[in-house]
């Protein structure tokens, strides 16, 4: 038995190896193509609903929004009411979202659907998590996501230009298809849990990520209201030190580094995922198909590596992979900069989505099993939150660039 066999199980109440990785993937994954799904089709949002693309972004930063503050409230859902109550949750908001979605004529009702369209995935995926158990296993769904966030864009495009960008925002409904499966094999009775609910806590976590997401936009309005929100949080964990954000998961170094990592990785990412084609578009005479394509076989690429970094981690040991992730990190970022060659731009797009995904399956089981056992399905939530967040920085960041090119 390897040393990825003996990973211990994230959450204490499920058997992960009753449930194949596939059927996770697939519960998972489809949120990663919905939240790509419009890096290539703004500009047809926009006309859609008469306004400039720079304002269609709102689209995609709402989406970041809700998946990152719907992440530890699902996380929390798990913990108290178990894996039924947090996939039926999940499956409702996704259908409603899709429907609003489908027939908003206004941009603001449209961007309810896509938050709720976020949140209901943030619980399909934090029940995915929770049923990982190893780097491997755990590799297969981030890797998986590496993949759908690749075809995402393209396949965004294709589904617009052959029937309605409407319809390419509804791809995340095919995690639904994974329900029967993972109901049949899992374990949906609710856990013993009567500790109140820290809704305050709750409350101000919401809050600090708001204000977080919205820096990029907002800088000094956003960057106040996040050190308000913080310094009350910090007050609350005080009083409250077993509430909604523990304080022994934030005295965990490990935890912590891990989660500020993720964060960075996917922040460079998503910022990368949005820019790419739009300095593509810029150095060449290149067609949206071309690069579309051009980006879906780079992602690829990169998401294959990834899957192969998670299952080799455990033999390389951490000191080696943590020095591959920001070595692939940093390489990322200062390609897309330094670039002679216009396509040499793809390779920056293969390096972030290795370092993302490689990253978020090794990290996220280096970050939950630091915590204690019954605080592990708030970690995974918790993690994801730092994940999520670089999510919602990362366009608004391209936004910034591009606007400025």
């Amino acid at each position: 038995m390897s040393l990825l066999d003996r990973t211990r199980p994230l959450h204490p109440t499920q058997a992960p190896r009753h449930i194949p990785a596939l059927w996770l993937a697939l519960l998972a994954t489809p949120l990663a193509a919905s939240a790509n799904s419009p890096v290539l089709i703004l500009p047809d949002m926009a006309e859609s609903f008469g306004v400039r693309t720079a304002t269609a972004t709102w689209l995609v930063t709402v989406f970041a929004w809700a998946v990152a503050v719907g992440t530890p409230l699902m996380a929390a859902l798990l913990r108290r009411r178990g894996l039924g109550a947090t996939l039926r949750l999940g499956a409702t908001l996704i259908a409603a979202g899709t429907v609003v979605v489908a027939v908003a004529p206004w941009l603001p009702l449209a961007m309810a659907g896509r938050a709720a369209q976020a949140m209901g995935g943030a619980g399909l995926v934090t029940a995915a998590m929770s049923l990982a158990g190893s780097v491997r296993r755990m590799g297969v769904i981030t890797a998986g996501f590496g993949t759908l966030g690749a075809v995402g864009p393209l396949l965004g495009s294709t589904i617009a230009g052959a029937v309605s960008w409407r319809l390419s925002l509804a791809v995340g409904a095919v995690a639904l298809l994974a329900l029967p499966a993972i109901t049949r094999r899992a374990d949906l009775s609710a856990p013993r849990d009567d500790t109140p609910f820290d809704g305050r806590g709750a409350t101000l976590l919401v809050l600090l990520a708001t204000a977080l997401v919205l820096i990029p936009r907002f800088p000094l309005p956003a960057v106040t209201a996040s050190l308000m929100a913080a310094a009350l949080l910090a007050l609350h964990i005080r009083t409250r030190p077993t509430g909604f954000v523990p304080a022994t998961l934030l005295r965990t170094r490990t935890f912590v580094l891990a989660t500020l990592l993720a964060c960075t990785f996917a922040t460079s990412y998503f910022t990368l995922l949005f820019t790419v084609p739009q300095l593509l578009a810029d150095r060449t005479d290149w067609t949206t198909s071309t690069i579309g394509t051009g980006q879906l076989l780079a992602l690829l690429a990169g998401s294959v590596l990834s899957m192969a970094l998670a299952a080799a981690s455990a033999r390389m040991g951490r000191p080696r992979v943590l020095t591959i992730l920001l070595t692939t990190g940093a390489l990322a970022p200062l390609t897309t900069v330094l670039a002679p060659w216009p396509p040499m731009l793809l390779l920056a797009a293969t390096l972030a989505v290795l370092t993302t995904s490689a990253g978020q399956a090794t990290l996220a089981v280096y970050a939950t099993q630091a915590a204690p056992t019954h605080q592990r399905p708030t970690a995974i939530g918790l993690f994801n939150l730092g994940y999520q967040l670089g999510g919602a920085f990362g366009p608004a960041i391209a936004t910034l660039i591009t606007l400025n090119a």
